[in-house]
């Protein structure tokens, strides 16, 4: 019996999340950057594990290649805004593949030359038929932990209940 409590423990503690996951809470903020060709989309704050990262999303509609979708890492570094949070940006690895609820696309990671300290980004834009979503992030904590953070975020069922109403035009 000892055994077996022991073993139930040890998988548990295993598959618990650890307690920086759990304190991750996302807060919309203001639309930080200047008006450009497309609506301003929605900015979030975040609180706890991700070191205060920021995520700023829109749709983009009517722009993205209706056959192939986002196809490879160039259409990424062109279309996911990294360069409104710093025009100095460099992919630090190639993209990998990515889904916000049914909609697919890339993410590609990249180190932003910022002023104070070092910023890392995550780019993700993935396609419905002609219409784009993209999402940038931006912080100083690890990528993975900024990409990972900010992908959860994406798939709860506020935002990819907002995704879609931003993609239809509503």
């Amino acid at each position: 019996m000892v055994i077996a409590l022991g073993v139930s423990g040890v998988g548990a503690y295993q598959l618990a999340p650890s307690p920086a996951e759990q304190t991750v809470h996302w807060r919309e903020i203001a639309w930080p950057f200047p008006r450009d060709g497309w609506p301003a989309g929605r900015a979030f704050r975040c609180d706890g594990a991700c070191a205060g990262a920021e995520l700023y999303i829109r749709a983009k509609r009517g722009f993205c290649n209706c056959n192939r979708g986002v196809a490879d890492d160039d259409e990424v570094d062109r279309v996911a805004d990294i360069d409104l949070i710093s025009p100095r940006f460099a992919a630090v690895a190639p993209g990998e593949e990515v889904g916000v609820g049914e909609l697919r696309g890339r993410a590609r990671r990249y180190d932003l030359d910022m002023p104070d300290v070092r910023h890392v980004a995550i780019g993700i834009a993935v396609s419905r038929r002609c219409d784009l979503f993209v999402a940038a992030a931006q912080g100083r904590a690890e990528a993975d932990v900024v990409q990972r953070t900010a992908l959860a975020f994406l798939e709860t069922e506020g935002m990819r209940t907002w995704v879609a109403a931003a993609l239809d035009g509503r």
